[in-house]
């Protein structure tokens, strides 16, 4: 077991690669609000791969989410992205849906029978029949759109910076904000989202690293250091970054995969 004085070195290590990412500067970003609560320590999480799977590897890969036993998959770039529902053991897409050429595909989360997608720049969102895949609206938002999930409820958007947003999926209301903060520095292009056992995970932008995030409080409570799950050797110039999260809550198991990967993988987190 780490002693406290590692757990300090391995916090502040992993806290300079969450904050160095500065390739794609995050817009609108502020700094946190002083805490007015004890942060809880923050857990080093480990996992074990239990199986490998297919991916398609020219899936720009944005949101990932289980339904009724296949993955619901959407992809980004212009002109190619698309919502899509996979196959779980083989990888194959059973059911595409391009969306038009002027969106570029973010991150999607299923409620109430409903796909919401977020699209990168036009602050328009996109929602779809879950079964079918049929677009059947639209709704707006400020700002730029990367990752969505739900508490079956409400809706939790990122926007590349620190800060998730709380929106009402009935009036669009914007309910809250969550300023999310690391040993009291703000985690800033958060990405991805998933809901998992009433916290949101979340990919970091340009890192292999997942942050488990409490949201009545915007801590991170946990950390899942992901570096090297796909081998360099299988790596292309067109790989590109972790992304991708999944929770099947029936066999505990998280899903996990990347823009352009050529596998996904099935983890046990502790």
């Amino acid at each position: 077991m780490a002693t406290n004085l590692h757990r300090l070195v391995l916090i502040s290590t992993l806290c300079a690669i969450l904050f160095g990412c500065t390739e794609k500067p995050p817009s609108n970003d502020t700094p946190p609000p002083p805490e007015t609560e004890a942060r809880p320590p923050v857990q080093q999480l480990t996992y074990s791969i239990l199986r490998r799977l297919p991916h398609d590897n020219a899936a720009f890969t944005q949101g990932l989410e289980m339904y009724q036993g296949a993955f619901l998959e959407s992809t980004g770039q212009y002109g190619s992205s698309t919502l899509r529902r996979v196959d779980v053991s083989t990888g194959k897409v059973l059911q595409r849906t391009p969306i038009g050429s002027n969106y570029f595909g973010e991150g999607i989360t299923q409620l109430g029978g409903k796909v919401y997608m977020l699209t990168w720049l036009n602050q328009e969102g996109l929602i779809f029949d879950a079964k079918t895949l049929r677009q059947q609206g639209r709704f707006t938002y400020s700002g730029e759109g990367w990752g969505i999930t739900n508490d079956g409820t409400n809706l939790y958007m990122s926007n590349g910076t620190s800060v998730i947003t709380v929106l009402d999926p009935r009036t669009w209301t914007v309910l809250r904000t969550i300023p999310v903060t690391l040993d009291g520095m703000a985690v800033s292009q958060l990405n991805e989202l998933e809901w998992i056992n009433g916290e949101i995970w979340a990919n970091v932008w340009q890192s292999d690293k997942v942050v488990k995030i409490s949201p009545p409080t915007g801590f991170v409570t946990g950390l899942l250091d992901l570096t090297g799950i796909l081998p360099p050797n299988e790596r292309t110039p067109s790989t590109d970054v972790l992304n991708g999260l999944a929770f099947d809550s029936t066999t505990k198991t998280l899903y996990v995969t990347g823009k352009n990967w050529p596998a996904m993988f099935a983890l046990t987190v502790q």
